[in-house]
């Protein structure tokens, strides 16, 4: 259905859906050529995230507009819509703080968020800042500086403020005009970048207070001081057109995107931001649609610098947020872009660093617990040496039987060297006796594992351990004397809740008990679920092979070549019996054709 649904698609722009199992739209895109773009994820080059996405699609629907441009603006929505978890996915939904000046009906300064503050007044809209703590901190300092009303509301009579010199006295209306107005010039210039009349007053009450021996308030200033200068420190680059600007450099790699942005207010650099999304689709487009949905929650500067993005894109963001988009070639508005993709691929970097790092750390940790694991092995190895009464134990053999109430009846040999599993030298094996009977089963495996080893010169071990009691013990020492060889034989025993508890001596028929917890217990029972599993996983191929098993394999003259070219020409054992001899001559000789064909109908006639 999916395939056949690929070939409508037209080539036209617009806005594509992908949707799960449960018709949720997982991922919104858009496309200049919708056909291209929705079919280019089903032809299996899409790695990473975009893999991801494209197996949970089992649907998709798509709506086609005029233009690339509405096709954007479309996406934009029905991300807002749908809320797709494959998205670009802003790091968080915070605004940057800016200062606004507020002249009416009183002067007054306050840290406000750019999409709370009206249009009208977006000319007294200072920022963004780095963060809400420099911007309280500078709204701070000026209210300490400038005798601006501090209060709430409006009370009947001046207020202390008034008397300290640090009110003009707006609730009496004693203002003094040419004192507002400087005031007022004086706020508004240091706002729009000029450092130098904040300090120089700053620095003027330090003296003042020093001069006045009041030294506790001069310290407290000066600390305001010293943080002011950081936060209002000069960048290394600096336009001296005061045009506010958006830098935007972006760096893609590994199927990740980083994308930086830093804040030009005042021909200054006053902050930055980062976001890391997976790349889903094209990365024009990707960056595209990030800088639209960026500009949705935050001020449009006049004017946006970006590298490396294509010109049809460039024109569609320029005409969408009304504002110019410039890709500089030289200058120091290059050096800006240069330093936004520099910031980009350093926050990149510091991801991946992280990524690794996480896995190198876990990676430790995993090779920490082997490590401990290996050295519980050997100290267990060598008390299971000294509890067993043996001198040397390099080489353990444990084995285990497994079968379905008779039926494909098989067995497993696992081998520990030094405490420690060499799965090079594990064996499986298929038991001939086709009955439950474990004492005959151990006793055909053991002949077989040990009469070979006599006659290749393998390798012996120095202990044998079997899944069983005195009667696997039994059936294991009897062949091991027939073929005359002195092996250490012990037998594992397990409690009500078939969890090892026991270990049986072969020799003396000894039981020890083996408490939990132990590094012996877990030497033991690790060994045990390791021999368990691997007759069980050669038990279960076996019946699956035997399930999967095919009637053409017991008629004479089909192999396994002619048994796929029949299945491969007819499409199934269904219709082979449909088929006629000359039909079925077709693909193999006539005399297998003829052996083909009355095998099945004899199948038919008993059934």
């Amino acid at each position: 259905m999916l395939k056949e649904k690929l070939k409508t698609i037209p080539h036209l722009p617009g806005s594509y859906q992908m949707r799960n199992i449960n018709n949720t739209v997982i991922y919104v895109g858009k496309a200049k050529d919708l056909y291209k773009r929705v079919n280019s994820y089903f032809k299996g080059n899409v790695t990473g995230k975009t893999a991801k996405m494209v197996s949970e699609v089992v649907d998709f629907t798509y709506i086609t507009t005029s233009t690339e441009q509405e096709a954007f603006i479309l996406e934009i929505n029905l991300i807002k819509q749908y809320d797709p978890k494959y998205n670009i996915l802003l790091k968080d939904d915070k605004s940057y703080p800016y200062i606004e000046y507020i002249s009416k009906p009183y002067p007054r300064v306050k840290v406000s968020r750019y999409l709370s503050v009206k249009k009208k007044d977006k000319k007294m809209l200072f920022g963004p800042y780095p963060n809400a703590y420099a911007a309280r901190k500078i709204v701070n300092l000026i209210n300490r500086l400038y005798p601006l009303k501090k209060c709430e509301g409006m009370p009947k009579n001046v207020c202390l403020y008034y008397h300290i010199g640090e009110c003009l006295g707006f609730c009496e209306k004693h203002v003094d005009k040419d004192k507002l107005n400087k005031m007022e010039d004086d706020i508004l210039e240091f706002l729009r970048g000029n450092d130098k009349i904040l300090i120089d007053k700053l620095v003027g009450k330090i003296n003042m207070y020093s001069n006045s021996l009041n030294f506790e308030n001069a310290l407290e200033l000066k600390k305001e001081l010293d943080y002011i200068k950081i936060v209002l420190d000069k960048q290394k680059v600096e336009l001296h057109d005061y045009v506010n600007r958006d830098v935007i450099g972006y760096y893609f790699d590994e199927g990740i995107v980083s994308v930086e942005v830093l804040f030009v207010r005042n021909g200054k650099i006053v902050g930055g931001n980062n976001d890391k999304f997976y790349l889903m689709s094209d990365l024009s487009d990707e960056v595209t649609s990030y800088i639209l949905k960026f500009y949705e929650r935050h001020e449009i500067p006049k004017e946006l610098l970006v590298l490396n993005l294509d010109s049809d894109k460039m024109n569609i963001v320029s005409e969408l947020l009304a504002l110019k988009v410039v890709m500089p070639v030289k200058g120091i508005k290059k050096k800006l872009a240069d330093m936004a993709y520099n910031n980009a691929k350093e926050q990149y970097d510091k991801e991946i660093r992280l990524i690794y790092n996480n896995a190198k750390i876990a990676l430790e940790q995993e090779l920490e617990i082997i490590r401990n694991d290996e050295k519980r092995s050997i100290i267990a190895n060598d008390e299971l040496r000294k509890l067993v009464g043996l001198e040397v134990l390099d080489r353990i053999e444990s084995y285990d039987n497994s079968n379905l109430f008779g039926t494909y009846a098989v067995s497993g040999m696992v081998v520990f060297k030094n405490g420690k599993p060499s799965k090079k030298d594990y064996r499986k094996y298929k038991v001939s006796v086709d009955m439950n009977d474990d004492y005959n089963t151990m006793k055909e495996i053991i002949y077989r594992r040990f009469y070979r080893g006599l006659v290749e010169k393998t390798q012996m071990p120095d202990l044998i351990l079997v899944d069983g009691g005195i009667t696997q013990i039994g059936a294991c020492k009897s062949v091991l004397d027939e073929l005359h060889l002195n092996i250490k034989v012990c037998g594992l025993r397990k409690d009500d809740h078939h969890r090892t508890n026991e270990l049986v001596d072969g020799d003396t028929l000894k039981v020890y008990d083996i408490p939990k917890g132990s590094d012996i217990f877990h030497y033991l029972t690790r060994m045990q679920d390791e021999v368990h599993r691997v007759a069980i996983s050669y038990h279960r191929k076996l019946r699956s092979k035997a399930q999967t098993k095919s009637i053409l394999d017991d008629i004479e003259g089909v192999g396994p070549k002619r048994k796929k070219d029949l299945l491969k020409a007819f499409g199934g054992i269904a219709k082979l019996k449909e088929a006629s001899v000359e039909d079925l001559a077709k693909v193999v000789p006539e005399a297998v054709a003829k052996n083909v064909y009355l095998t099945l109908h004899e199948e038919i006639e008993d059934k």
